[in-house]
């Protein structure tokens, strides 16, 4: 028959459990006071737990894994798994070596199988637990991942962003950009998952969310976002996919969120645009919305630099597309040899990265030099986004 008054060794045992790991883990002896204090808190538990149920003679009770419900929830993302199976192979061989002084000799053996059993549904136990913790720790962080990327969107670089960055691990993340496209058919919450995971298999840290109709995905370590969102577009629902300008780190993400979700509901007006394409390749389209940082950059790229030069190429190419892109009919307006104005056509394409002769930049040029020859400036744009 069992002895009833087992349990009253867990104590002690416990102690020498805490003995062993102190002198066999390296990782038990890095742990504050605290969570020390906790571990054996547990081991006395499972020992506890053991000892009770041999002497109530080994029959099925309540599962091993409600002695873990004796530490806090932090405790399980202080150590991990492994750890955890050490601390039960430590106190369970610490229970082996004292059954001797446990039980008489014609029970050890007894009690040396009901050890091993009960470790056996100790390790099983701790995985569960695990693992519960593992789904509520992935609800939550895609929580907070939503409310970042939220923040984000809104231009919100505040503390409680700073906060949740640094819980999703963000806080050290540069060369930070947006990608954004509409959503694809079916559930949300699959969709985020399948770009998250997309991303991350580029080597990038990554937080998803969903914004409206739209899917947006922020991007870290990309130095080459335009060649990172091209990998991933297959995640993004039918139509544009944008990207927006690469920022030093996640707190100045708001302009590159800002113009990737302007980008997708301009780019439409391109019908040729490529997918993905870049957010400052729609600052035409992006203008015809009213976005007035677009307005500004179109201007301060396009018109003031043809405005400031000294061989008179704002004239020249605003003649040559006010003509319909006729060279000579040009040439006799400005009374110019036509290859003096082609090569200020050309030096236009050098300065501004705009060819006068292609279609699509000649629209670009003249949606600058019109924003450029309203002449108001910030007056012009004051309300605008």
């Amino acid at each position: 028959m069992p002895d009833r008054d087992l349990p009253r060794h867990a104590a002690d045992l416990a102690g020498r459990a805490a003995g062993r790991m102190e002198a066999e883990h390296a990782w038990f002896r890095e742990l504050g006071a605290a969570d020390r204090a906790w571990v054996r808190l547990v081991a006395q538990a499972g020992i506890g737990a053991l000892l009770t149920w041999y002497a109530e003679g080994a029959r099925p009770g309540p599962p091993p894994g409600q002695i873990f419900a004796a530490a806090p929830p932090s405790l399980a993302a202080t150590i991990t798994l492994r750890q955890t199976l050490d601390l039960t192979r430590t106190a369970i061989a610490t229970v082996e070596a004292a059954v001797p002084e446990l039980v008489e000799a014609s029970e050890t053996q007894a009690l040396r199988e009901a050890v091993l059993r009960y470790s056996r549904d100790l390790a099983f136990a701790a995985a569960d637990v695990y693992a519960r913790s593992a789904d509520h720790r992935g609800g939550w962080d895609s929580r907070l991942e939503t409310l970042v990327v939220h923040a984000v969107v809104r231009g919100e670089a505040n503390d409680a962003m700073a906060s949740r960055a640094a819980e999703l691990g963000w806080e050290g993340v540069t060369d930070v950009t947006v990608v954004a496209g509409l959503l694809p058919e079916g559930d949300q919450t699959t969709a985020v998952e399948a770009l998250r995971t997309a991303a991350r298999t580029l080597g990038r840290s990554a937080l998803g969310a969903a914004h409206d109709r739209r899917l947006v995905c922020v991007l870290g370590g990309s130095t080459d976002p335009l060649a990172d969102a091209r990998r991933l577009t297959d995640s993004f629902g039918e139509g544009p996919v944008v990207v927006g300008p690469r920022v030093p780190h996640l707190f100045a993400a708001g302009r590159s969120a800002r113009a990737a979700l302007s980008g997708v509901d301009a780019a439409p007006a391109w019908g040729d645009a490529p997918r993905p394409v870049a957010a400052d390749e729609l600052l035409a389209e992006r203008s015809l919305l009213g976005e007035g940082p677009a307005r500004r950059m179109l201007v301060d790229r396009v018109y003031a630099p043809l405005r400031d030069h000294p061989s008179a190429l704002l004239d020249t190419v605003q003649a040559y597309l006010d003509h319909g892109m006729v060279l000579e009919a040009t040439a006799r307006l400005l009374f110019l040899h036509p290859n003096t104005v082609r090569y200020r056509l050309r030096r236009v394409g050098e300065v501004v990265g705009l060819d006068p002769h292609d279609a699509r930049d000649a629209w670009v040029l003249q949606v600058a030099l019109a924003l450029g020859r309203m002449g108001t400036g910030p007056r012009l744009w004051r309300g605008s986004r």
